[in-house]
C-alpha cells in the first residue's frame, strides 16, 4: 500500500521522494519532513509495494529501508537495476557495519545512512542525491558563460571551441556552487561542507586540482585565469563575464 503526500506548489515543480519503510512511525516523521521542504512524498510499508510504486510513479529519488516485509532492501534495489532503472537511492538500516555499507552500495544504493541518524542529515543526503539529477540546478539546470554551455542535468558542458565535455560529480557541484554566487568569495571551509558533504574532506591539493581542471576545461588561458579565481587565505570566485587577475 502507497500513500501520497502534498504540498501547495505544482507537483511537477517538485522532485518526488519515495520512502520505502515498515516502520510506520519513522515514514510518517520523513514523509513529513520531506513535505515542509517542499518534496512530493509517496510511502510504501514493505518491498513488494515498493517495488510496484517504484515502477508506476517513477520517483526521482526512493529512500529504501534494508529489513523489509516481502521482499529485501538490497533485493528490491538490486531488481530495479536489472531493469535499467538509475534513479538515486539512500539506503536506511539499522545495521550499519561497514560490510553492511557495501552491501548497499553493491546493490546499486547511492547512499547509506545507518539508523539511528538526525534529521538534518537525512535532509541533507536527501537534497544532495536529487542535485545529482539536477534538481536545485541554476539558471533552469543550465549555465552559459564565454561560450560555454553547462547541462547539469546531463553531467555536460558544450564548450566555446565545439568540445563536448562530461563532467564529474565534484566539478559539477564546485561549479554550481560558485555560479549561484557570482562575483562573491567563497570560502574553502565553505566548498567543502557543500561540495564534499558528509564524505571526507580531501586534502586541500585535492580541492586546487578540482579547480585546475575547471580552469583547463573553460579559462581561455588556465594560467591567467579570468573565470575561476583563487583569493589567497579566503577560498575562491567566479565572474562569468570575465575579469583579468590583478596580480
Amino acid at each position: 500500500m502507497t500513500a501520497a503526500r502534498e504540498t501547495a506548489a505544482p507537483a511537477a515543480e517538485r522532485p518526488t521522494v519515495l520512502i520505502v519503510e515498515d516502520e510506520s512511525t519513522l515514514a510518517e516523521v520523513l514523509a513529513d519532513n520531506l513535505v515542509d521542504e517542499g518534496y512530493r512524498v509517496e510511502v510504501a510499508r514493505d518491498g513488494t509495494s515498493g517495488r510496484r510504486s517504484w515502477r508506476a510513479d517513477k520517483p526521482d529519488l526512493v529512500v529504501l529501508d534494508v529489513m523489509l516485509p516481502g521482499m529485501n532492501g538490497y533485493e528490491l534495489c538490486e531488481t530495479m537495476r536489472q531493469e535499467g532503472d538509475a534513479t538515486p537511492v539512500l539506503f536506511l538500516s539499522a545495521r550499519g557495519l561497514p560490510d553492511d555499507r557495501v552491501r548497499g552500495l553493491q546493490a546499486g544504493g547511492d547512499d547509506y545512512l545507518p539508523k539511528p541518524f538526525h534529521l538534518p542529515e537525512f535532509l541533507l543526503r536527501v537534497s544532495n542525491l536529487l542535485k545529482r539529477k539536477g534538481w536545485g540546478a541554476p539558471a533552469g539546470s543550465e549555465l552559459a558563460f564565454g561560450g560555454h554551455r553547462v547541462d547539469f542535468r546531463a553531467w555536460t558542458a558544450q564548450l566555446a571551441d565545439g568540445r563536448r565535455e562530461l563532467l564529474g560529480e565534484r566539478e559539477l557541484a564546485l561549479l554550481e556552487l560558485l555560479a549561484s554566487r557570482p562575483g562573491q568569495v567563497v570560502s574553502r571551509d565553505e566548498i567543502l561542507d557543500e561540495v564534499w558533504g558528509e564524505d571526507p574532506f580531501p586534502s586541500s591539493r585535492t580541492l586546487e586540482r578540482l579547480v585546475t581542471r575547471l580552469r583547463r576545461l573553460f579559462e581561455p588561458d588556465p594560467e591567467t585565469p579570468i573565470y575561476f579565481h583563487t583569493v589567497w587565505g579566503a577560498g575562491y570566485r567566479f565572474t562569468p563575464d570575465g575579469e583579468e587577475t590583478v596580480p
